[in-house]
């Protein structure tokens, strides 16, 4: 007979995986300081999703938090690490405060790219998630500010929480923002996007005044998301109730899941690898990659400055300004492909490793 810990366990790990992302421009006031209000009904409404998923929490703020201790901040990257490691300690406190009324324990998790392009590392990642689910904890997550390389604009917490939601095969990532959605040129909701047309991403509006995203980030994630098989929402975040509200599908716009036949090799791969370099193909290329086919060096183009070895990750282009079209593993390096451009027979990845978006 099984005994009841195990039947308990069981049902734990059946729960899905929603990955809930809230970004600064949510969380502060008009001076960038903690909107107490906003985040104690946001943390109430967790409280409610945590009885049914397992929770991870992408939480901006930090450095919003953390810039008001510092004697100068002109935003730059040095300014902007020493406020985010004030911030985080600030940010942690704030949630540990604000879900103590509903039995709810937190931890913190600060990553980095590498986090999820090493596969070692990440399956470490998700162990010690699946232990902290186990024992009633919401994992919350921020980028390491402090010690990355990597400059914040281009790893931001959209693209972090897209990273989770993807490696995860979350069932949903709930983006709380600052705006309802994505709004057309007439101001208006536009609940569903079945499809990331050039007309949608045109009416997206540039970037808040504290957060680093924006919805053209946003709308970039989702995309990503999508097609690796979850359910992006966009929501406003300040508004009681809108969480609960967004996750049931009945506010905020509306991203659905496509059918996601890759393997979760490719999944890792689109989702979680470090970019080490871009390429250009023809039409030809394209569609033998859309049939499934090896990208070949007799269909590359061009290639950027970026060098990558054999083993690393390149992004895969049809005209410098079209979006990503896919992600491969390259199966040689950039100096053996240089020496081999639009030769035939070489193969530049295979098939197998190769993700169109």
């Amino acid at each position: 007979m099984l005994s009841c810990k195990f039947f308990f366990d069981t049902i734990l790990l059946m729960k899905p995986i929603v990955v809930v992302k809230v970004g600064t421009a949510a969380v502060t006031d008009e001076h960038g300081d903690p909107n107490v209000l906003v985040l104690q009904e946001f943390c109430r409404q967790l409280a409610q999703l945590h009885k049914k998923y397992r929770l991870i929490l992408v939480s901006s703020g930090a450095v919003g938090y953390g810039k008001k201790f510092l004697k100068e901040f002109s935003r730059t990257i040095i300014e902007r690490r020493a406020a985010a490691s004030i911030g985080n300690t600030i940010l942690v406190q704030k949630y540990v405060k604000w879900f103590e009324p509903y039995g709810v324990n937190v931890s913190q998790a600060l990553l980095e790219r590498h986090h999820f392009s090493d596969r070692r590392s990440f399956l470490h990642l998700r162990e010690t998630f699946g232990k902290l689910w186990e024992n009633n904890f919401i994992p919350i997550v921020n980028e390491n500010d402090v010690v990355s390389d990597l400059k914040l604009k281009f790893s931001d917490n959209d693209e972090l929480a897209t990273l989770i939601a993807a490696g995860f095969s979350a069932q949903k990532l709930l983006f709380g923002s600052s705006v309802g959605g994505v709004l057309d040129h007439d101001e208006k909701l536009i609940p569903v996007i079945e499809e990331f047309t050039p007309e949608i991403f045109g009416v997206a509006k540039g970037s808040s005044n504290f957060g680093l995203g924006g919805m053209i980030s946003k709308l970039h994630c989702a995309k990503r998301t999508t097609r690796l098989g979850t359910e992006v929402v966009i929501f406003d975040a300040r508004k009681p109730g809108e969480l609960l509200s967004a996750e049931a599908g009945k506010s905020g716009t509306r991203c659905p899941a496509r059918a996601c036949d890759i393997s979760a090799h490719q999944k890792w791969i689109a989702s979680g690898s470090l970019i080490s370099g871009k390429i250009f193909i023809d039409a030809g290329a394209a569609k033998a990659l859309q049939d499934r086919n090896s990208l070949l060096a007799v269909g590359v183009t061009a290639m950027s400055d970026g060098e990558f070895e054999k083993g690393e990750v390149v992004e895969i282009f049809t005209d410098e300004n079209e979006p990503l079209f896919a992600v491969a593993r390259a199966k040689i390096s950039s100096a053996e492909l240089r020496k081999s451009l639009r030769e035939e027979g070489v193969v530049v990845a295979h098939a197998d490793e190769i993700v169109v978006m």
